[in-house]
């Protein structure tokens, strides 16, 4: 899902680079010092998890975790995902430096829409965290759809969709078991400050 270096116009990434450092700086401001550890905890998962390849209908994909991010952080995943991603482009060449604005925006609008479901009233939370992981998931394949088709690059965007949607259904059942051993184990991860 990451975007690599010379497919979007330069003028594009620029303007990702904008809003996503906007976005690190709003989300990440004030920072107490019980969030450092949960925010270090899910950037270290986050970046492990991805290294973590499965081949997928004549592919390769891996998780993110964006939905349990977004769950677990609310909007403080923007700058952690941001921060992941950097890394990823630094150390592996996952996507590129030049790209890393819109990656983040594709990716951490993701985590910030499954914050968004989490916090839904009166939703059984076995079923917000099934929705939570897909739509984490999910959002940011159908950005990266979009993206392609608006500078024409490349065919088959219905594949990458399908594809992700099989990632997606993944990622829900995953954020559903994660939320429910935080329930059972540590129900202190899953409220909010």
């Amino acid at each position: 899902m990451h975007i690599a270096d010379g497919i979007l116009p330069t003028a594009w990434c620029a303007a990702g680079h904008v809003v996503a450092l906007g976005a690190v700086v709003w989300l990440g401001r004030r920072v107490e010092a019980w969030e450092v550890a949960r925010m270090g905890m899910m950037s270290a998962t986050c970046f492990v998890v991805s290294m973590i390849h499965f081949p997928l209908l004549g592919t390769s994909v891996h998780l993110g975790l964006f939905g349990l991010t977004g769950i677990l952080l609310g909007g403080r995943s923007f700058p952690v995902i941001f921060t992941t991603l950097l890394f990823q482009a630094l150390l592996f060449q996952h996507g590129g430096l030049l790209s890393l604005g819109v990656n983040a925006l594709n990716m951490g609008l993701g985590a910030l829409l499954a914050a968004f479901v989490w916090k839904a009233p009166r939703v059984p939370s076995g079923l917000r965290a099934a929705v939570a992981g897909f739509a984490g998931a999910f959002l940011p394949a159908l950005l990266l759809v979009a993206e392609f088709q608006a500078v024409g690059y490349g065919k088959g965007f219905a594949a990458i969709a399908a594809v992700y949607v099989a990632v997606a259904c993944v990622e829900a059942a995953l954020t559903v078991t994660a939320i429910s051993f935080f329930r059972h184990a540590k129900p202190a991860l899953l409220e909010s400050r």
